[in-house]
């Protein structure tokens, strides 16, 4: 099969033009470095591959290097007929010195190269046109002008690819004779004068914002507040869907098994599904929100900023500005934030970042963090009567793991020899356009981040429910306590004695090693089965009917937030590290110290 290469630098809409190629649901976001690794797609009968940006062909990062070795191989590869270059026309310079080192690349191996002028529709709000024949005249190689965001020019770019294939246009000869950088980056600055928009005119609505955004002051209190809305919007807006699937999941159960009747299979449908299953997907709503809002600060520019107002006082802790970026995309899963720290020039910079990233509360605490919390503290608690305590609570749950982070990296840093290979490399960061998110990759993300998490987490809460409901349920008629569950449970129990929990806290809290979901769907199970059928309210108020103590509570709050439960993180970490040791260190390290802390806050707290 035939291939084109989708080259470009940072931040130029070249993922977004992969996923109208392919169709393909690609991670599309406004802040450079997003692609960290080659996605590959079809289009017709022709493959499409998805190159990771960069700003040159010398590599300043071990991650550019291997970028720019794979761009090297796959343009000397007899299958790629095609190196499609994106330009970002409203900053055509800064994409120019790259394409045009990409050019001179192909034409040493005679590949043909197009360029694609990506973001035209912007050029056009601001009222300005680009002659794009004139340009290709100059370049030696086609243009076309399109918008990936706004679909213009797109299917006529869709419409000559396959002929462009068929029929290629010849390699530009002027290309592949501009081998000195320094003429490269002259030829450069002259195109974009001859042809580009005037850039000041592109940023003087950004630095008018950036004014505010990036003020010392005014800055940093603006990054809190927005930092503070994300965490209080994901309790908040969730509940009301929340309470939905909660009441559609109850409606359920009384219908079902009212055909059912009473007997083994009714206490199972109650117990296992409804009970166990049941209780983890009421939580959903909440990992779809949290990505909602990680997906807009994306899109809408804003985290470039961030990591620059980050980056100092990152530093101080051993971090970059860019660890940021990992930081927050691991409030939705540790797994992508580990990968997405490969953008981080510094390897020693990355290494610790990468081993703090665990301590982000990812979207699989959130179940555990909404059902404590709403255990403790009432819903209808606010804070001087405008913010619901619920929402601060998760606020300050997730601020006490980015602490916690941060005191870890610190440690990391002044207590750890710095290996020499570990060279620190300069903070370099393109402030992207503030643009509106692309509303349908969007909401793409969002559908498919609640249909991954039921995905992932469900048939292993499944299994671990029916599981649980099998030792629970039998010796039958013998009760939960003197189950066989009840009887593995009491074997353990002295182990949690000291964070004030019994054995089913105990129980679920080891099945939830595997993925940390698996708390709620194993507690719902014990508790339905505890309950019987008389006990139909929801998980949290058969456990505020038991009587699980605040210091208990807080202390397993904390637990979960240190706790590294989740094998496929540990497994990531030892691909990325490549060093099994660090990931299964990092792993009982963070057990211990959650432990101690739970510990701690149990018995103070009482």
């Amino acid at each position: 099969m035939k291939r084109i290469i989708l080259v470009g630098k940072p931040n130029c809409g070249k993922s977004l033009l992969f996923n109208q190629l392919t169709g393909l649901r690609q991670k599309v976001a406004n802040f450079p470095g997003v692609t960290v690794e080659l996605k590959s797609g079809q289009f017709k009968d022709l493959e499409v591959v998805d190159f990771p940006g960069t700003y040159s062909l010398h590599s300043l990062s071990r991650d550019e290097e291997i970028a720019i070795e794979k761009l090297n191989e796959a343009v000397h590869d007899e299958h790629t007929a095609l190196v499609v270059c994106v330009l970002d026309a409203t900053r055509m310079e800064r994409s120019l010195v790259f394409a045009l080192q990409a050019q001179a690349l192909a034409a040493k191996h005679n590949k043909p190269v197009v360029f694609a002028l990506n973001m035209i529709d912007e050029v056009h709000r601001y009222g300005y046109s680009i002659d794009t024949d004139a340009l290709s005249q100059k370049l030696g190689s086609p243009v076309f002008a399109l918008s990936a965001k706004a679909l213009t020019g797109i299917a006529e770019f869709k419409q000559a690819l396959p002929e462009l294939v068929a029929n290629p246009p010849e390699p530009a000869k002027e290309a592949a004779e501009s081998q000195s950088e320094k003429a490269l980056i002259e030829r450069a600055r002259q195109l974009s004068k001859e042809f580009g928009i005037n850039v000041d005119l592109v940023l003087k609505n950004q630095n008018r914002i950036d004014t505010f955004l990036l003020n010392n002051l005014l800055g940093g209190v603006a990054f809190l507040a927005i930092m503070f809305f994300l965490f209080q919007s994901i309790f908040t807006w969730a509940s009301p869907l929340m309470d939905g699937v909660e009441y559609l999941i109850g409606e359920m159960a009384i219908g079902v098994t009212a055909f059912t009747g009473e007997g083994m299979l009714t206490d199972f449908l109650n117990d296992a599904i409804f009970g166990g299953l049941g209780s983890f997907l009421v939580f959903v709503p909440q990992i779809m929100v949290l990505t909602l809002i990680i997906g807009l600060l994306e899109d809408s520019g804003y985290l470039a900023r961030a990591a620059l107002i980050c980056h100092k006082p990152l530093s101080y802790f051993g971090l970059s500005g860019r660890s940021f970026i990992p930081y927050l995309s691991g409030h939705a899963c540790a797994i992508p934030a580990i990968m997405a720290a490969r953008t981080i020039e510094s390897p020693r910079k990355r290494l610790i970042t990468m081993l703090t990233i665990p301590l982000m509360s990812c979207s699989a605490r959130l179940p555990v963090y909404a059902l404590l919390i709403a255990v403790l503290i009432p819903s209808d608690s606010y804070f001087l009567g405008i913010f619901n305590l619920q929402g601060a609570a998760f606020f300050g749950l997730y601020m006490f793991g980015i602490v916690t982070a941060l005191i870890v990296s610190l440690i990391l840093n002044r207590t750890t020899a710095k290996d020499k290979t570990l060279t620190d490399m300069p903070f370099i960061l393109e402030l992207p356009t503030y643009r509106l998110p692309h509303w349908k990759p969007l909401f793409h993300r969002v559908i498919t981040a609640g249909m991954q998490f039921i995905r992932r987490a469900g048939p292993v809460i499944f299994f671990i429910s029916l599981g649980i409901w099998v030792l629970g349920y039998f010796p039958q008629g013998a009760g939960l306590k003197d189950s066989l569950l009840g009887q593995i449970g009491h074997i353990i129990e002295p182990i949690f004695e000291p964070l004030g929990l019994d054995w089913r806290y105990g129980v679920a809290m080891i099945m939830s090693f595997l993925a940390r979901e698996v708390f709620v769907g194993a507690l719902g199970t014990m508790f339905g089965i505890d309950g019987a059928d008389e006990n139909i309210g929801g998980l949290a108020a058969n456990i505020q009917a038991d009587g699980l103590t605040l210091g208990a509570g807080i202390g397993l709050l904390l637990f979960y937030v240190v706790a590294l439960q989740c094998v496929a993180t540990v497994a990531m970490l030892r691909a990325e590290t490549g060093r099994s040791r660090i990931a299964w260190g990092l792993f009982v390290a963070y057990g211990v110290l959650a432990y101690a802390i739970a510990a701690l806050v149990a018995n103070v707290i009482g």
